[in-house]
């Protein structure tokens, strides 16, 4: 390399070299925003740069990418704003979110699509506008979703709820077959899901609340698959949380259906019994799963019928989540995805460190497109977008450390082996948990 002088020298930190999974001490150079250069620590003992930032045998990962978090701006901002939940991001060490489109006013028109791009150019993380795919979120009419996507539409969604028609499915997918659009469903059959609290099963039997039962997700998981192979188009499906939907998705994948899912560390760390702990901090939509439930995402997760893991990000209000009956769905997880996914994947065996990055990382870039941007790799040519993180530490998640505006989480108070260290977008340090 002729140039050797940097903006900024990350010294002396462990990458994951892919495919092998193997970790080497390395040396990354910045400069304008993107990585100039990674190479053996030894290699860069001749490079200089304006900054060096001692790596000091922590790990060097690339910025992880959600694709399903809700910022709640415009309309909600006394849960989060794109600026705090942003915040979070960073200091999860996620460097790219979509945004889900259940805002108020919901995101099915340019006007909402160009607010959230201008409002999320100072965030301390990219931000990605997924748009509705029925107006109003309502299943009557569908949006314009190539005027949309021309808009700055990163993916199409009405998350929340499904679409609730076949026939309007069927024509959303057909335009986003034609167009190479990204569908992202909410699998839920509503008709067995209303009025539902947590999972039907022996947890609900006991505390006396109404049942979400898995057929709910199992079925309706089923038919958005049947009509994406119809049309041959793009689906997404998001927060898989049960075997039957688990199935229905791996026997889709070996047919050849575009199909990949998404999956929450919740439904692989948390069960349904954990609700009698966390009350209306561990409800969610979908619900908590059983323990067989869990064991089929985690076997999904090996085996690759799950191809990321994401949070379905839901701030709200200490009063919204009140009470497990009555509160709205929904915790956060933007600060908590990679260290409960670490403790619970890597920790205890089931998966590699490497397969935990291609999950949170390199995984969601090649769904949605953001490979072909650099993005998801940690390359020479690519974004300075990555974290630095401690492996096998001991690290206590508190209220106090929460930076966004609601702390609905039942991993608050928990320890976990990981912790995110710092945060660079574009080269930029985002966060640091020394500040």
């Amino acid at each position: 390399m002729e140039n050797k002088h940097f903006d900024i020298i990350i010294n002396g930190a462990r990458r994951i070299k892919m495919p092998s999974g193997s970790a080497e001490l390395c040396c990354v150079g910045i400069k304008d925003g993107k990585i100039a250069a990674v190479v053996p620590r030894a290699e860069g003992a001749a490079f200089t740069a304006d900054k060096v930032v001692d790596g000091g045998g922590k790990f060097i990962i690339p910025g992880l990418i959600d694709l399903h978090v809700h910022l709640r701006e415009p309309g909600f901002e006394y849960k989060e704003d794109i600026m705090s939940g942003a915040r979070c991001a960073a200091a999860g060490g996620v460097t790219s979110v979509f945004a889900m489109p259940n805002t108020k006013p919901v995101c099915d028109s340019a006007e909402t699509l160009s607010y959230i791009k201008n409002r999320a150019e100072q965030a301390d993380c990219r931000v990605f506008p997924v748009a509705a795919i029925t107006k109003g979120l309502a299943s009557e009419e569908l949006c314009d979703l190539t005027a949309l996507r021309d808009a700055g539409a990163a993916a199409f969604s009405d998350d929340g709820k499904p679409v609730m028609t076949v026939k309007l499915l069927y024509d959303a997918m057909k335009i986003a077959k034609e167009n190479d659009l990204l569908i992202m469903s909410h699998c839920e059959d509503m008709s067995l899901a209303k009025g539902g609290a947590i999972n039907e099963g022996s947890i609900s039997r006991m505390l006396g609340l109404p049942g979400i039962p898995n057929l709910a997700e199992d079925i309706a998981t089923e038919r958005d698959i049947m009509v994406a192979e119809a049309t041959g188009a793009r689906l997404h499906i998001c927060h898989v949380s049960t075997r039957g939907a688990i199935d229905c998705i791996r026997r889709a994948k070996a047919r050849g259906v575009r199909v990949t899912a998404e999956t929450c560390p919740h439904y692989f760390s948390l069960t349904d019994a954990d609700v009698i702990y966390y009350g209306a901090n561990a409800k969610m939509n979908p619900p908590l799963r059983t323990q067989d439930d869990v064991k089929a995402v985690i076997e999904a997760i090996i085996d690759g019928t799950i191809d990321c893991i994401s949070t379905d990000h839901a701030p709200h209000s200490a009063e919204e989540k009140s009470d497990v009956r009555t509160s709205l769905n929904g915790i956060i997880g933007l600060q908590t995805s990679f260290i409960a996914s670490y403790t619970n994947l890597v920790q205890t065996g089931h998966i590699s460190f490497a397969k935990l990055i291609e999950l949170m990382s390199a995984n969601p870039a090649a769904v949605t497109g953001l490979d072909k941007l650099g993005l998801g790799r940690l390359e020479a040519g690519c974004p300075a977008d990555f974290a630095l993180v401690s492996l096998g530490c001991e690290y206590t998640v508190t209220k106090e450390s929460l930076r966004g505006k609601s702390t609905n989480t039942p991993f608050a108070g928990m320890t976990f082996g990981a912790k995110i260290e710092s945060t660079y977008v574009d080269g930029r340090c985002v966060f640091s948990a020394e500040a």
